[in-house]
């Protein structure tokens, strides 16, 4: 393997394998930047040695193994308690003998040290927007650009956050841990909005070469479904897991053999993953029988299983679309919900007045700046016949966006118009 290809390995694996190096890390050391510095310093090894020496045949358990090692050496150097350095280096060794499983439960009823960093995160003590801000950059992964994309806010902004957050943490003592009880209970809402926020990374990114980014997908579905296993009686847990598992079933169809985006209605639906669509309207059923005050997670699910059960686009019921948005605008009341609700508007009653109910979303502060705002106007223009005006918002949106994929299809799209 060519030194080339060796570091778009190491890249691979670092985002797969970033959080869980510092999730490892911050259990052993009981601090989030030095658990960053430590996964850091193993990203840098690696990147010295597998061109020489290939890379591993478990390259997670090897970096994990690296970051321990420079834990060990930094338990030494602030000559910490004899009883520490050696348990830790008993984990070592044993460690270097087997490859982990890092889904094994450890010492509590989760067992995961990720899901114990996210609720870490999303304590109390800091602001909703710094719990998503940290939670997102150390479990997605994610930058301070691809983060202040998803929260439609500046760059400099999370970053401050991030860095604020951490700090509180580090200075309040907060425990690494899944608090129980009311605490859980607290805490339960910032941490599914963290899981969605990761899957919506992964299934639309907002940045760089890949429509997709499966890796985090699959994250967010895992640490879903072990928060479903742990609280089996919280309906907004299962009505995420089933948004996650509904839209997750489409991921097939939504990338072309040359990576490029394939819209909703353009999919062959054939290969939606009918054990998925399965899987999420089963979470959804469970969802709606644990209690009738339906939560954002499974409004937003019940609207994605119209679309699951419709098996051409034209079977799709959109009346129920409108009313489901409806609802959720009242209990979530959001400008991109407002958004896809004139979408649904726009099938269910013509793209006139879909394109009305979006004029008046064009002057909202949130919106501005947010590419899909003139994305869908610039659809509706064009089905309109106002190829002029639909020319430049695909253009527009094409501008805005980060993701190239994406850019690439708004402008394909801003072409058309002019043919």
């Amino acid at each position: 393997m060519s030194d080339i290809e060796t570091h778009k390995t190491i890249e691979a694996v670092w985002r797969i394998e970033q959080a869980r190096l510092v999730a490892g890390q911050t259990r052993m050391v009981r601090n989030i930047s030095t658990a960053e510095e430590l996964a850091q310093d193993a990203l840098l090894i690696a990147l010295e040695a597998w061109p020489q020496s290939g890379v591993p045949r478990n390259p997670g358990a090897w970096l994990m193994a690296a970051a321990k090692r420079k834990a060990i050496d930094q338990f030494r150097r602030q000559k910490m308690a004899q009883r520490k350095l050696d348990e830790v280096g008993r984990d070592l060794g044993e460690e270097e003998q087997r490859v982990p499983d890092y889904d094994t439960a450890l010492d509590d009823d989760v067992g995961d040290d990720l899901l114990r960093l996210i609720f870490t995160s999303c304590h109390p003590l800091l602001s909703r927007e710094a719990r998503l801000a940290l939670t997102l950059r150390l479990i997605g992964g994610l930058s301070t650009a691809e983060i202040a994309r998803a929260f439609l806010v500046p760059e400099p902004t999370i970053a401050q956050r991030v860095v604020r957050a951490k700090r509180t943490i580090a200075e309040a003592g907060v425990p690494f841990e899944v608090p129980g009880g009311a605490e859980r209970a607290e805490r339960l809402s910032s941490v599914l909005e963290v899981i969605y926020l990761i899957f919506n990374e992964g299934y639309s990114a907002t940045a760089g070469d890949d429509w997709m980014r499966p890796e985090l997908v699959e994250e967010a579905l895992r640490l879903g479904r072990i928060v479903a296993h742990l609280l089996p009686e919280e309906a907004e847990v299962h009505g995420l897991v089933a948004l996650m598992e509904i839209q997750a079933s489409r991921s097939r169809a939504r990338v072309a053999p040359d990576g490029s985006p394939i819209l909703l209605f353009e999919q062959n639906r054939a290969l939606w993953d009918r054990l998925l669509i399965g899987r999420g309207l089963a979470a959804l059923e469970q969802a709606e029988a644990l209690s009738a005050a339906r939560g954002p997670y499974t409004l937003q699910a019940g609207i994605a299983a119209c679309h699951a059960r419709a098996r051409r686009p034209d079977d799709t019921d959109w009346g129920r679309i409108v009313a489901l948005y409806s609802i959720l605008a009242e209990v979530a009341p959001n400008p991109v919900v407002e958004l896809n609700r004139a979408v649904a508007v726009s099938f269910f009653a013509g793209p006139a007045a879909g394109l009305e109910l979006i004029d008046q979303l064009a002057a909202l502060p949130m919106l501005k700046g947010y590419h899909l705002l003139p994305s869908v106007r610039a659809d509706l223009l064009f089905k309109l016949g106002r190829m002029e005006e639909a020319r430049v918002e695909f253009t527009r949106a094409a501008e805005m966006t980060r993701n190239e994929p994406e850019r690439a299809l708004l402008l394909e799209r801003a072409r058309s118009c002019a043919s």
